[in-house]
């Protein structure tokens, strides 16, 4: 038994075997918080009917899903397009093996970790360009030839970003990138004087856009495609694809984290006095969200919707008190860290789309080349300078060997 837990592939295997199970069920609840917070936007409660408040919702939708009949259109390439889905979810999912979740927690450290992430983003668009050709219909056409122009309008932007942040690190691994954050003692998105911003906020624009969500959703416009390039797709296939769409929102909020807000090391880790926060914070959050959770039991009127949620309540308590016990804490600390500031960028892309309309095609063309890319190319210019101002002096060589 040791032999298999020292083994240097456990840990990367028992980690791709838990993203693979969980995060279908994690997607699942973060479409969940996603209908809570615009409706909370709208003054409405949204979902509220399925488990208490809403809180099984999730597993209600899963279910339907799966049983939903699978229908391939007459007419459709059914080889490509059975395969374009697999190939949206296979490109999502494969991104995850170099997210440094913590120290500790990873699938692979590799020198190039971020170029393999960017990959993967290209590669995957190629399962909504394919799904829409494939069904041979005209709104999936569209749909599909709307992402594909928008994958090369914001995927340059996107780059330009990237590019400044890996100036600064002077690595493309990703768990390489957190450690000079850590060493430098500052957050990337504040380095450069504070310039890093700007490379931060293009990023987190030609993401949004690459990730279809809206203001951004042009190829699934409903307004005027029915459903973009997945109006044929239902059940597990049309599943595949909102799978592989918040894949892709989980692993550029990863990337951001990584890349801008210091991945998994708490706010001001080279400040030791500031150490118990690793404690305190997750303390606060879970235990205080377990002891709100028991004052809404008393709305519930089903006992054993009651139940559920007072289940629900203690599972939080505990985790709060078990983040207090220094062992778990020194091994868990990076994980919580991480997801918190995921979370945070989640929340802004849930926040652009309960707050801004939808662009016209040609406003979203003019945003990515007339404004994202310059922008871009002058932060790698400015950032590349500022970046010289803290380099040591190069000394010329001494006179006479001495």
């Amino acid at each position: 038994m040791d032999t298999i837990l020292h083994h240097p592939l456990f840990t990367p295997i028992v980690v791709t075997l838990v993203v693979i199970a969980v995060f279908p069920l994690l997607a699942g609840y973060i479409t969940l918080v996603e209908r809570k917070i615009l409706a909370d936007f709208q003054v409405r409660l949204g979902p509220m009917r399925v488990g208490p408040h809403g809180l099984l919702q999730p597993i209600a939708d899963a279910l339907k899903l799966l049983l939903k009949e699978d229908i391939i259109p007459t007419e459709a390439d059914q080889t490509i397009f059975w395969l374009a889905p697999v190939i949206s979810t296979f490109t999502g999912l494969t991104a995850f093996a170099v997210i440094p979740f913590s120290k500790y927690l990873y699938v692979a450290d590799v020198n190039v970790g971020l170029l393999v992430i960017s990959a993967m983003s290209a590669v995957g668009i190629l399962g909504i360009i394919l799904g829409g050709w494939a069904s041979n219909s005209h709104y999936p056409l569209l749909g599909a030839l709307r992402s594909a122009a928008q994958l090369v309008s914001y995927e340059v932007a996107l780059s330009f970003a990237l590019l400044s942040g890996v100036m600064v690190a002077g690595t493309l691994s990703m768990q390489g990138i957190i450690r000079a954050q850590q060493e430098q003692g500052i957050w990337f998105v504040f380095s450069n004087y504070g310039f890093m911003i700007v490379p931060f906020v293009v990023y987190i624009i030609a993401a949004t856009a690459e990730t279809n969500r809206a203001p951004f959703d042009l190829p699934e416009a409903e307004s005027e495609l029915v459903a973009g390039f997945h109006t044929e797709y239902s059940g597990f296939r049309w599943a595949l694809y909102f799978l592989a769409e918040y894949a892709n929102i989980f692993v550029i909020s990863s990337v951001a984290v990584t890349l801008f807000w210091g991945g998994w090391l708490r706010p001001f880790p080279s400040i030791s006095w500031l150490a118990p926060l690793d404690y305190i914070v997750p303390f606060v959050i879970f235990v205080g969200s377990g002891l709100s959770s028991l004052i809404l039991v008393r709305g519930l009127k089903d006992a054993l919707q009651q139940k559920v949620l007072v289940g629900v309540a203690l599972l939080l308590v505990v985790i709060g008190v078990i983040y207090v016990i220094p062992a778990f804490n020194a091994a868990a600390a990076g994980v919580f860290w991480f997801l918190l500031k995921v979370a945070v960028i989640l929340y802004l892309m849930i926040w652009f789309r309960g707050t801004f309309p939808r662009f016209r095609y040609d406003q979203l063309m003019n945003i990515g080349w007339k404004v994202m890319i310059p922008i871009g190319m002058a932060a790698i210019v400015v950032n590349a300078l500022l970046g010289m101002t803290h380099q040591p002096p190069i000394l010329p060589p001494p006179v006479g060997g001495h």
